[in-house]
C-alpha cells in the first residue's frame, strides 16, 4: 500500500509517515492542497490521509476533485473538525472514512488496511497464485501452507508481484509501489529484495527474473 499524508503542521505529518512505514506503508507527505494535487497527477497512491484545514486547496476540494476521477484513490479525513455537520461534510465531499484528532496511531493503520481491502481496482483481501497464499488484511504469507515469515519490504513487494497474477511489473514500479518518493532510482534495492525473498519462498523458485523487463510470479 502506499499513502499520501496532506498535513499541514509537519511534526505531525513525519510522525505519522515515520509510523505507517513501520507497518509496510509506503508513506509520502505533502504539506499544502496544490502540492498534494501536483504529487497525485504523477504518482499513484493507494489512500489518501486527508487533513481538511490546509493552505492552498482545502481538504474537501481535494476530496472533490478526487471523486471525479477513474479508479482514484480511497479518501481517509483525518482532521479535528469533530461534529456531525463536519463530518456529513466530510463524507459529501467524497470521503471513504473519517478520522477525528487526537488519534491513536494503530486505529488510523487498521483504517488503511481496510480501505486497502477494498480499492478501486477491487483486489480482494487475499491472493493466492500457484502454491503461494498472501493474506493482505493479516499480514500473512503461506506456500503449501507452510508460514513464511518475511520483512515488512518484502512482504510489499510480494504483494505487488501477486497483484500483477504473473504479469511481468518492472523494477520501476516496484520502486515505485513499494518504496515511497525518496527512494534512489538507480538503488539495488529492487534486486536484493528480490533476492533475499525468492529465499524466504523456497524451491522451486515462483518469483522469474526477465532480463531486461522485470519480474512476475510463476504457477
Amino acid at each position: 500500500m502506499r499513502v499520501l499524508i496532506v498535513e499541514d503542521e509537519l511534526y505531525l505529518a513525519e510522525a505519522i509517515r515515520d509510523g505507517l512505514r513501520l507497518e509496510a506503508i509506503a508513506a509520502d507527505v505533502a504539506g499544502d492542497g496544490d502540492t498534494a494535487l501536483e504529487q497525485l497527477a504523477v504518482n499513484s497512491y493507494d489512500v489518501v490521509v486527508l487533513d481538511r484545514d490546509i493552505p492552498g486547496p482545502d481538504g474537501d476540494e481535494i476530496a472533490r476533485r478526487l471523486a471525479g476521477r477513474p479508479e482514484s484513490p480511497r479518501i481517509l479525513m483525518l482532521t479535528a473538525a469533530d461534529r456531525l455537520d463536519d463530518k456529513a461534510t466530510g463524507f459529501e465531499s467524497g470521503a471513504d472514512d473519517y478520522l477525528t484528532k487526537p488519534f491513536a496511531l494503530r486505529e488510523l493503520v487498521l483504517r488503511l488496511r481496510a480501505l486497502g481491502r477494498r480499492p478501486a481496482k477491487g483486489a480482494p483481501p487475499v491472493a493466492e497464485l500457484g502454491s503461494v497464499r498472501l493474506d493482505r488484511f493479516r499480514r500473512e504469507v503461506f506456500r503449501d501452507g507452510r508460514y513464511i515469515a518475511l520483512t515488512r519490504k518484502q512482504f510489499a513487494v510480494l504483494d505487488v508481484l501477486m497483484e500483477a497474477g504473473g504479469g511481468v511489473v518492472s523494477a520501476e514500479d516496484l520502486l515505485e509501489r513499494a518504496w515511497d518518493e525518496n527512494a534512489d532510482p538507480f538503488t539495488n534495492a529492487v534486486r536484493i529484495t528480490i533476492s533475499t525473498l525468492r529465499k524466504r519462498l523456497g524451491e522451486p523458485w515462483v518469483i522469474e527474473t526477465v532480463p531486461g523487463v522485470g519480474y512476475r510470479m510463476s504457477a
